[in-house]
């Protein structure tokens, strides 16, 4: 399972890999893009590179507890976002999944398009019982793609995130195989 390819009608996630350094790094500094990541913004493409190499890493994994996905439109082959799934203990048969797309290409169903493919994915393939995912409270865009794909809120945790503005509450959602 080490280079899945998920496919939807206009995307194509694949395996990220070396060469999406660069505009991973370019995706990491959006202003737009930071407002509510805790990762915050590189301070150069070296601290990049070792998230990215990391991820790699993880991806080739025999025993794989993530799966991190570079998200691409399918004719132009155009880098639009990041998207991932990590897993959780065996026993549980959870994850959590996280995504991340250019503002450019924010509002026009990818998000909630390729949220949809990772879910079947963990569902369908991995076995799983139930997928997590969370979001600050400001962030209406994510909230938008996550109750889109059938998340149901289940959390309301104060001051969990440490972001650019200051700490944000946070919202945990999920979804269940049987949802």
């Amino acid at each position: 399972m080490n280079n899945i390819n998920l496919k939807t009608e206009r995307l194509n996630l694949r395996p990220v890999s070396e060469e999406d350094i660069s505009n991973i790094h370019k995706l990491h500094s959006l202003a737009e893009t930071d407002k509510f990541n805790t990762l915050g913004i590189p301070n150069n493409i070296t601290e990049t590179r070792i998230i990215v190499e990391k991820w790699i890493s993880d991806n080739n994994l025999e025993n794989r507890k993530s799966y991190t996905f570079v998200i691409e439109l399918s004719d132009e082959k155009e880098f639009i976002g990041l998207i991932a799934i990590n897993l959780g203990k065996e026993k549980y048969k959870n994850a959590e999944v996280w995504f991340k797309f250019d503002f450019k290409f924010w509002n026009k169903g990818f998000a909630t398009e390729s949220l949809r493919k990772i879910i079947d994915f963990g569902f369908q393939n991995l076995k799983l019982h139930r997928i997590e995912a969370g979001c600050a409270i400001e962030n209406i865009g994510s909230l938008s793609v996550l109750e889109k794909v059938g998340m149901i809120r289940e959390a309301h945790t104060r001051q969990l995130l440490p972001l650019k503005s200051g700490w944000s509450d946070h919202y945990g959602y999920a979804i269940l195989s049987t949802d």
